[in-house]
C-alpha cells in the first residue's frame, strides 16, 4: 500500500497550487482523504479532510481557500489551495483513514500516509 503526494513547489503570496495524492494497493474512495502539514519547528496539523461521502471538514485557517477533490477512476485525490500566504508554508502530507468529527485532526486516525511534498509561499 502506498500513497504518494506530489505537486508542491514555490508559489507567490496570493497564488494557487494543486497537490496530488496517488494511491496504490488500496481503493482510495473507500477512505476519507486528509491533508496534514508540518511547518519547521511545529507539530503536524490536520488542515482538511474529505470523507468518501463527500463531506469535508476544515481547519479554520484554510476554510474558504482549500478544497479536496477526488478522481476515483485514477485512484487519486487533490488538494486545491488558493490565496496562499506565508503561513501555509509547510511539508504537506496526504493520509487515508476513517475519521469521525472528533478525531479527524488526530494523525493516529489514519492508516496510510504519503511521504510529503514541500510547499513554500514566498515572494
Amino acid at each position: 500500500v502506498q500513497l504518494q503526494a506530489s505537486g508542491g513547489g514555490l508559489v507567490q503570496p496570493g497564488g494557487s497550487l494543486r497537490l496530488s495524492c496517488t494511491a496504490s494497493g488500496i481503493t482510495l474512495n473507500s477512505y476519507a482523504v486528509a491533508w496534514f502539514r508540518q511547518a519547521p519547528g511545529k507539530e503536524r496539523e490536520g488542515v482538511i479532510v474529505r470523507r468518501s461521502s463527500g463531506q469535508s471538514w476544515y481547519s479554520d485557517s484554510v476554510k474558504g481557500r482549500f478544497t479536496v477533490s477526488r478522481d476515483n477512476a485514477k485512484n487519486m485525490a487533490f488538494l486545491q489551495m488558493n490565496n496562499l500566504n506565508a503561513d501555509d508554508t509547510a511539508v504537506y502530507f496526504c493520509a487515508a483513514g476513517n475519521p469521525i468529527l472528533s478525531s479527524w485532526r488526530d494523525s493516529r486516525t489514519y492508516h496510510y500516509w504519503g511521504q510529503g511534498t514541500q510547499v513554500t509561499v514566498s515572494s
